[in-house]
């Protein structure tokens, strides 16, 4: 579905993000000056894993990777994140201030991200505490995402997996045409396969049988999902 942020300016995106949606607008407005904004082109990176910085950021166009890196310099895609979106927010409510957990590397050219540091939003906490709730609100949602992610990787199979990540993209990133909702992912396989979280022979084999059924049309770095209610019923199987 096409994103809802779609036209608005990069001060907008920053007041109707989760963690400032329930802020007064004129509030959260008082945060605005403390934002830092910087485009980035595809392959850049935004942070890199073992940065002690204390920023987060905010998506204001294009789409961005957190990666991981191993010892041997193999890298895992973790997840994607796209207009509205914040980013490596655990710095700045961390009192140790770091490392970095992950690598966000731009996606497309032209990547506009706004940052803001842990003594701007911290000060302006103090002003008002109130909103610190609903910022733990949001945390905990985000706990709770990974929490599920980390149960479907135990007791859900391949292709649950797989039609449960083409929806999450589809809600985030695809868009209604008369041929079907078209997804963009800009993924490679291997990429593809590690969201899901298996090997790329056992998640094509999964795309190959969504494909034969007519749930779906693979073009490219494009997926075309033409029955979105049988990848539901595929996610409760």
């Amino acid at each position: 579905m096409p994103d809802a942020t779609h036209g608005a300016t990069g001060e907008e995106i920053l007041l109707k993000t989760a963690l400032f949606s329930q802020v007064p607008e004129d509030e959260a407005a008082q945060l605005l000056p403390s934002l830092q904004t910087e485009t980035f082109n595809k392959g850049d990176y935004i942070f890199r894993e073992g940065d002690t910085d204390h920023q987060m950021f905010v998506i204001e166009s294009g789409r961005v990777k957190l990666t991981r890196s191993s010892r041997d310099e193999r890298v895992q895609l973790l997840s994607i994140h796209g207009r509205g979106e914040i980013l490596g927010e655990i710095p700045v409510f961390d009192p140790e201030g770091g490392p970095r957990t992950a690598n966000a590397v731009a996606m497309t050219n032209n990547t506009t991200v706004a940052s803001l540091t842990h003594e701007a939003l911290f000060a302006w906490l103090n002003e008002h505490p109130r909103v610190a709730i609903n910022m733990l609100q949001v945390l905990a949602n985000r706990m709770r995402k990974n929490n599920e992610r980390i149960s479907d990787l135990v007791f859900t199979d391949v292709p649950g997996r797989l039609a449960k990540t083409l929806l999450d993209l589809a809600v985030r990133f695809g868009a209604p045409t008369e041929e079907g909702l078209v997804v963009p992912h800009d993924l490679t396989q291997e990429e593809l396969a590690q969201l899901v979280g298996s090997s790329r022979e056992t998640v094509n084999k999964a795309l190959m049988d969504f494909t034969n059924r007519k749930w779906i049309a693979r073009k490219g770095r494009t997926i075309v999902i033409f029955q979105p209610g049988k990848l539901i019923r595929r996610t409760r199987q």
